[in-house]
């Protein structure tokens, strides 16, 4: 679909003149980037900012190889004097390397030269482990970008767009990652100020994973301690709540879906009556994260209300044991409940999402997961597994974990399916897996430095297959176990930076 297409079935777009055009360019094609509450939440403030406005890109999801323009202004990206992309997980990375070669930019920064732009790099994978984008972009915002975001306009203004004056502004100051200053040494995460809460979305438009919902945050963060999970490192010292009359006060006259967005929505004290106010306008309603030691009978009465046709719960661990190995607090018991609440309210299916290869678990706890579906196929006859290898990340307590293996990943998967068929569970427990190999790519990079950009790269440029990943993390000698550097102080920093320019 062209541009103008895109554009005459959005509501919300914003419009400006202004003396600054940032692109904003998200790695990913449009129905997945208009998915997103934060690629959304910078164009916002963005196109808040005095003098400034933003311009959206994204990858084109036909192959396409022609001019690679913004939507709003119809220009080239590779015009711009700055780029700003929302990275949301390690695979997106190869879109970086693609959207940079349609705009003509080169996608090493060492190759590039003051004719072009610069190029910035943010979004949720900056939780984690921003060190693989670090060979593609001049300057990385680490962590939640909306007041970041308008510190760096500024002082890249200040600077006159010129790459080397800018580095040197912002060397020292907290949240920002600079390659060529900081290495491999990723700086933490900078505080962001509870008073831009809640991130709403700018823009509905039909083209989208969430067709026409208006999104809006009812909580930031969670403060569980799951101990694979990076929002531990989000949090800002705990979960941060959205008043329940901020939420239902921001939710525009005309919106007709409304989807609820936060790592830890139904932790929120007020969900129920958050749901109430939504569906009691005659609104269909959605949430990003449902626990099953959450869920009440009237609060799964008011999402049937809203237009949920399907409960959707996480497990992640494929027994008790595992759970309590990654403190997940969901229970068999939880799990049992969400069945019934399914069955009470009409719910077509239950959805639990899991994890397999955990460190620790054996065949007995795969089999433990088996005896469950029994009983919870007992209860409602349509289940759903959605299965994911474990991924260790970066600045989680299982930092530095081994994958698990392909080999024995499938196994796994195999082995539920044969004991889900031996139980007569064959059409009533539905087993839908991710890719294992795809996993182990997103786990080398994970857990990988700034070689592993360059592997992307490689991997992407010789057609992007499992094979190419897999010979490009060999020549560039990936390793999932290497050193972690130690980050500098800032004065450190500023005297590298000053002996740099001098020489």
């Amino acid at each position: 679909m062209d541009r103008r297409a895109l554009l005459a079935a959005e509501r919300g777009t914003l419009f400006k003149e202004a003396e600054l055009r940032v692109a904003l360019v998200y790695p990913s094609p449009y129905r997945a980037a208009m998915s997103s509450l934060g690629y959304q939440q910078i164009y916002r403030t963005l196109h808040a900012l005095p003098g400034v406005a933003a311009d959206r890109a994204m990858l084109p999801d036909d192959g396409a190889r022609g001019r690679f323009d913004t939507l709003e202004a119809g220009q080239p990206v590779g015009g711009y004097p700055l780029l700003a992309y929302s990275v949301a997980y390690e695979l997106e990375i190869a879109g970086v390397v693609e959207t940079l070669a349609l705009a003509g930019i080169p996608a090493l920064r060492d190759e590039r030269d003051p004719r072009h732009p610069i190029i910035v790099g943010g979004g949720p994978l900056t939780f984690s482990n921003p060190a693989p984008l670090a060979p593609f972009c001049d300057v990385i915002v680490i962590g939640e970008g909306e007041q970041l975001i308008g510190e760096l306009v500024a002082a890249a203004r200040d600077a006159g767009f010129d790459r080397e004056r800018l580095i040197a502004a912002l060397a020292g100051r907290p949240g920002f990652y600079l390659p060529s200053v900081h290495g491999e040494a990723v700086p933490p995460v900078a505080a962001a100020d509870d008073a831009l809460l809640p991130a709403r979305s700018v823009i509905a438009t039909p083209h989208t994973e969430l067709s026409d919902m208006f999104l809006t945050e009812a909580a930031r963060g969670c403060s569980r301690g799951c101990t694979y999970c990076v929002m531990r490192r989000s949090t800002n010292g705990g979960m941060r709540i959205v008043a329940r009359e901020a939420i239902v006060a921001g939710i525009p006259e005309g919106a007709r879906r409304v989807g609820l967005v936060g790592a830890a929505v139904t932790d929120h004290p007020e969900i129920a009556g958050i749901v109430h106010d939504v569906v009691a306008g005659g609104r269909e309603v959605g949430i990003s994260s449902l626990r099953a030691d959450k869920l009440t009978d009237e609060l799964v009465g008011l999402l049937a209300r809203g237009g949920y046709r399907t409960l959707t719960v996480a497990a992640d661990g494929a027994s008790e044991r595992m759970r309590r190995v990654i403190e997940r607090s969901t229970r068999a018991e939880h799990l049992v409940r969400s069945a019934e609440l399914a069955r009470a309210h009409k719910l077509h299916a239950l959805k639990v999402y899991m994890m397999l290869g955990i460190p620790g678990e054996t065949d007995a706890d795969v089999d433990e997961l088996v005896a469950l579906s029994r009983e919870l196929a007992a209860i409602h006859p349509h289940v759903a597994y959605g299965l994911a290898p474990f991924v260790a990340k970066r600045h989680t307590p299982l930092d530095g974990t081994a994958f698990a293996g392909i080999e024995r990943v499938e196994a796994r998967i195999a082995r539920l399916r044969r004991g889900l068929a031996a139980a007569g569970l064959g059409g009533k427990v539905v087993v839908r897996p991710t890719s294992a190999r795809w996993a182990w790519v997103e786990y080398m990079i994970a857990q990988g430095e700034s070689v592993a950009g360059l592997a992307i790269m490689d991997a992407h440029r010789a057609g992007g297959s499992f094979a190419a990943y897999r010979k490009a993390f060999e020549a560039r000698g990936v390793s999932p176990t290497g050193p972690r550097a130690r980050v500098p102080s800032s004065q450190e920093l500023i005297a590298l930076r000053r002996k740099r320019l001098a020489s």
